[in-house]
């Protein structure tokens, strides 16, 4: 095999894993899942970014398992989910909603507006997953936080999956653009668009 062809898959390795220790590092967590993470997500957008989505997502799927394995140690199995419940969340919340953080290269060759509106959209798309989680399997989970608790599974699921998921959104879209803004970086995530154009 190529050198050229090796590095990809050796850079994805230390993306996983630095992503992975990002995930380990929260901000503030949330009694039924989920969590404001130290960029987390930003390590995934980036190489999306830079080799374009099938090789973003190839890698996302890898550190949706591998979340998976961490939401097993973070007590997933002693929710009382019943195993249709169980099954669900595991797809929607693990391997579908971190899976699609490889679509963030989508719009790479658009510059800054591509790098922040690709990451905004693949983010969104991870919370679309886990807002239906929240309001088709976690909503007989009403109560919120501080005694505030609804009876609306869609209002729940929003409020809920919106406060940890905006802050997120938009400490991973500042994370893209403070890089996008550094040249050597810049230089680096984009000098290997030349080798394939073809994955947009």
């Amino acid at each position: 095999m190529k050198r050229s062809k090796i590095i990809p898959y050796v850079e994805g390795a230390m993306i996983i894993a630095m992503a992975m220790i990002l995930s380990m590092i929260k901000i503030y967590k949330l009694p039924w899942g989920g969590a404001v993470t130290l960029l987390s997500m930003l390590p995934i957008s980036l190489y999306s970014i830079k080799y374009g989505i099938r090789k973003g997502l190839e890698i996302s799927f890898i550190f949706s398992v591998l979340q998976f394995f961490q939401g097993i140690s973070d007590g997933l199995f002693a929710w009382g989910l019943t195993p249709v419940m169980l099954a669900s969340c595991i797809f929607l919340d693990y391997l579908l909603a971190y899976t699609v953080i490889g679509l963030s290269g989508i719009f790479r060759n658009k510059g800054a507006f591509g790098w922040i509106s690709g990451t905004v959209m693949a983010i969104i798309l991870r919370f679309i997953c886990h807002f239906i989680s929240g309001a088709v399997i976690f909503k007989s989970f009403g109560k919120l936080w501080n005694g505030f608790s609804t009876d609306s599974t869609l209002l729940y699921s929003f409020l809920y999956n919106g406060a940890y998921m905006l802050p997120e959104l938009l400490f991973t879209c500042a994370g893209a653009y403070a890089f996008f803004r550094v040249p050597v970086i810049k230089k680096l995530i984009t000098g290997s668009k030349k080798t394939e154009p073809a994955q947009q």
